[in-house]
C-alpha cells in the first residue's frame, strides 16, 4: 500500500466519525428544543462543553489558537447557513 492511499483512508476515517459526531450533537440539540430549552442556551450550553474540554485536551494556547481560526472561519461565511457548497 502507498502512503498517499494509507492517507486518503486516513481521512475518509476522519471525515465518518465527523459526520457521526455531528449526528449526535444534532440528535442532542433536537432533544434539548423538543425539551422546550431554547436555542440560545442549547448553543451557550454547547460552547461551555467544547471550551472545557478543549482547554482540558490541549491547554489554553491551543484553545486560543483555534477560537481565532474559528474566527476566521466564521468571518468567511463557512458557518452561515446560506452557504452554497460546490
Amino acid at each position: 500500500m502507498t502512503e498517499s492511499y494509507l492517507s486518503d483512508i486516513d481521512e475518509m476515517i476522519v471525515y465518518e466519525k465527523m459526520q457521526a459526531a455531528l449526528e449526535h450533537q444534532n440528535d442532542a440539540w433536537a432533544e434539548g428544543f423538543a425539551d422546550g430549552i431554547e436555542p440560545e442556551i442549547i448553543a451557550d450550553a454547547a460552547i461551555v462543553t467544547v471550551m472545557r474540554e478543549t482547554v482540558k485536551l490541549f491547554g489554553e494556547d491551543a484553545t486560543e489558537a483555534m477560537l481565532e481560526d474559528l474566527k476566521q472561519r466564521l468571518l468567511t461565511g463557512e458557518f452561515s447557513p446560506e452557504r452554497l457548497i460546490q
